[in-house]
């Protein structure tokens, strides 16, 4: 394995243990514009920030993907949301829906604030978001902005469930790994909320709860 203390970027990948001492130097790796890998309450992650230019292409590039494929962006809170998102968007039974599942295993594809240019692949217009249910990744979303982020693994391959299969398979891909023990094997669920609601993929929150949740919302809105 590569020295510890040697240059960003230097491969194999560099695991390091998830802890506040991490916060430092994964924000150092994403500051320079390099892919990480990180635990999330759901599977292993793979991180750039949003802001980066051609985030999306440089995810897609890291784990043998198209780079149109859409991109989803990890929030720390309601408020870095509500930055990327359509104004007005996050309000009503959408509003009711996020109290309940965020943060959590849900992503909601929503309409993209005007002026928000990142690459994210997919559509211009839209965005998808997802507040994880893990402290510390909430703590370095507050560090250094939203992250454009993707599942660690192979395109069409299983999520990565440790940090060591991490780095064996995308070693070569990435600054660092943080290890954050072993991780699930469900992503988030993707729920699109542009239109009618729309199941884009079955995940962590099963799609009847996500959809009973966003009628409850509505009828308690309207009541």
């Amino acid at each position: 394995m590569a020295d510890p203390d040697g240059p960003l970027g230097a491969t194999p990948a560099r695991l390091v243990p998830r802890g506040p001492a991490a916060l430092d130097r994964v924000a150092e790796a994403l500051a320079a514009g390099a892919v990480v890998a990180l635990p999330t309450d759901t599977v292993y992650g793979l991180a750039v920030r949003a802001s980066l230019p051609e985030a999306a292409a440089t995810l897609s590039r890291a784990k043998g993907r198209d780079e149109a494929t859409p991109t989803q962006v990890l929030v720390a809170d309601r408020t870095q949301a509500e930055a990327l998102a359509a104004p007005g968007t996050l309000t009503g039974p959408i509003a009711g829906l996020l109290d309940r599942f965020w943060p959590g295993g849900l992503t909601v594809v929503l309409p993209r604030r005007p002026g928000v240019t990142l690459d994210l692949g997919g559509q211009e217009d839209s965005v998808g978001l997802r507040c994880p249910d893990d402290p510390w990744l909430q703590a370095l979303c507050r560090r250094v902005g939203p992250l454009a982020a993707t599942s660690a693994n192979r395109h069409g391959e299983p999520p990565l469930t440790t940090a060591e299969a991490v780095v064996a398979t995308l070693g070569e891909a990435v600054a660092l790994v943080v290890d954050g023990g072993v991780g699930g094997q469900l992503a988030s669920s993707v729920l699109d909320l542009r239109a009618a609601p729309r199941v884009l993929r079955e995940g962590a929150i099963p799609s009847g709860a996500l959809l009973a949740a966003l009628g409850d919302a509505g009828e308690a809105g309207g009541s």
